[in-house]
């Protein structure tokens, strides 16, 4: 429900605030004063188009608020734990829209920016707007079918849903037949390559580690020469066996000896002695590990040209399928789940086949029932219809729910409904879309809503000039009408009829004034003397008298009996 509304610098309004309530509220005025203004307001802050036309000469941009109750309903809920928006403790709702003069244009809910679809989603279960230009779910053939089943039972309901989960079930196998069932030609290009990626992996025989290894090994070869050089000087410096002179092992061996003719005399002598047995000892061991290593290095030509080949043939393989020789041996497991799934593809596809058989010959015996269903619930509804439309002056009028089967199935079966109607005696039936007069298409709209009153869940209805081309006992029977939708929704209407008007529960006057040479709008609620001067206006023009003031107070005191 709107609870308030606050527009500033929007067109000719300089600033106004409106609180509205419960049941039927009415806007009048005289023409002119900026009535179909206070709906702009109220369409732009519900996500309708930005236009900088909208922001009042002077100044640099336009706010509109609206503040909503959304207490009873649980749609909004789950809309607003998506988009992450907190839900106030006192479950309202705050809508902020700005328009710049630049044309950029700002959405708030609660505080928090939204995207356009974001505002439209949730402003789309608030309120149902129906005029001269914009009738929404009316004028959208997707919404026709919503309308025939909110009128269906709970076997109905059940019904689709059944037909939902089966929808959503066939889906997911025509998706993953999609997959499967490619053109066979890039079918076969594809299991060529995978193969052929697979035995190269496989020629390979590829080990964890194995570079490192291999690069240590092409280190050592490659400088084989200079290892041997450097290597054979070292042992010529430690071993005697290497060279003609004195050796560090026969110095040390001669420090060792003097050491150890003196080590009695004392026990520091003694300990330094062993000390350079101990390191004799190493070093004799160092000089065997030496000359092994150095009996193993040698310049092997062939060996190299394979360590550089091997190598090349891994960095090639990383190039292709991984950085790492890890990554390289996963992949070729990825690729052959791949490779397994394509060869087994043809019997999977047709296994599959045989499910969306088996499937779509279940939906359509689930669409048939749907169909019954709907057709029974479409022809109480056009008979419905028809009396609602020929008791608001359309007498004549022919109402049709066309129902016609789509050659695919939907998450709503095989049937879509569009509305179909004539106006007059010898005119065939057409789209909604194709009248041109918005009265009609308001008091069609209204026909529907006093029929899904009860179960519409949209809680806030405007109906802008309803009563165009309607008057006497005609714009009663839709001000009752009104009134009755009114019971169930918050109705906000702007009419120039007073048996329309006699029926509010709350009565605004909008008003236009000049101050320094410019327009301005204005909003007042209206008390009960106020209400009779505007009854009478709207009953007798500009010249009041006293018993058009008393028939004003006479159709507010019948309003209350109707009401």
């Amino acid at each position: 429900m709107l609870l308030e509304l606050n527009i500033e610098n929007f067109a000719i309004i300089d600033k106004i605030r409106v609180n509205f309530t419960k049941g039927l509220n009415v806007l009048t005025g005289e023409t002119g004063a900026g009535k179909s203004i206070i709906i702009d307001a109220i369409s732009l802050v519900l996500g309708g188009r930005a236009d900088k036309e909208y922001v009042r000469s002077g100044y640099e941009k336009t706010t509109i608020e609206a503040l909503f109750s959304i207490e009873y309903i649980k749609d909004i809920e789950e809309l607003l734990k998506e988009y992450g928006i907190q839900n106030e403790i006192d479950n309202t709702l705050l809508i902020t829209r700005e328009i710049f003069n630049t044309g950029r244009s700002t959405s708030r809910i609660n505080g928090r920016t939204v995207t356009l679809s974001m505002l439209n989603n949730i402003t789309d279960k608030l309120i149902d707007i129906h005029g001269q230009h914009d009738h929404q779910s009316l004028l959208r053939k997707e919404k026709h079918l919503e309308f025939i089943d909110s009128l269906g039972d709970e076997e109905l309901t059940k019904n689709i849903e059944k037909v939902k989960k089966e929808f959503e079930s066939l889906q997911v196998l025509k998706n993953r037949l999609k997959a499967l069932a490619q053109d066979e030609m890039e079918k076969e290009r594809k299991i060529d390559l995978l193969r052929f990626q697979i035995e190269e992996i496989d020629e390979a025989r590829l080990v964890e580690g194995e570079e490192e290894s291999l690069i240590l090994e092409h280190n050592v070869l490659s400088n084989s020469e200079s290892i041997m050089q450097t290597l054979s000087e070292v042992l010529t410096s430690l071993d005697s066996d290497y060279r003609g002179e004195k050796s560090i092992i026969d110095e040390l061996n001669n420090i060792y000896s003097n050491l150890f003719k003196i080590s009695k005399h004392s026990d520091n002598i003694f300990s330094f002695s062993n000390i350079i047995e101990s390191i004799i000892y190493q070093l004799e061991d160092l000089i065997r590990e030496i000359r092994h290593y150095k009996d193993m290095v040698e310049y092997n030509p062939e060996k190299l040209r394979f360590l550089d080949e091997r190598l090349e043939l891994i960095n090639r393989l990383k190039r292709k399928y991984g950085k790492t020789i890890k990554e390289i041996l996963e992949y070729r497991n990825e690729v052959n789940k791949d490779l397994i799934v394509l060869l087994n593809s043809e019997e999977e596809i047709k296994e599959i086949r045989n499910k969306i058989e088996k499937l779509e010959a279940n939906m359509n015996i689930l669409c048939q029932e749907l169909t019954k269903k709907r057709t029974c619930i479409a022809k109480e509804f056009e008979i419905e219809i028809t009396k609602e439309l020929s008791e608001v002056n359309m007498p004549k009028v022919k109402f049709k729910a066309m129902i016609e089967k789509n050659n695919y199935f939907s998450q709503n079966g095989l049937d879509k409904i569009e509305f179909l109607i004539s106006t007059n005696p010898n005119e065939p039936l057409k789209s909604l879309s194709k009248i041109v007069s918005g009265g009609e298409m308001s008091r069609i709209m209204l026909a529907i809503k006093s029929i899904l009153a009860e179960i519409d869940k949209i809680p806030t209805l405007i109906f802008d000039e309803i009563d165009t081309g309607i008057s006497g006992r005609t714009a009663q029977i839709v001000g009752e009408k009104i009134a009755k939708i009114s019971r169930n929704h918050q109705v906000i209407c702007i009419t120039h009829l007073p048996q329309i008007a006699a029926l509010a529960d709350s009565h605004y006057l909008i008003s236009k004034k000049f101050v320094d040479d410019k327009s301005i709008t204005e909003i007042l609620k209206l008390n009960y003397d106020e209400r009779i001067e505007e009854l009478s206006r709207l009953l007798g023009g500009v010249s009041l008298t006293e018993t058009t003031k008393q028939h004003a107070r006479e159709m507010i005191e019948m309003s209350k009996k109707i009401i």
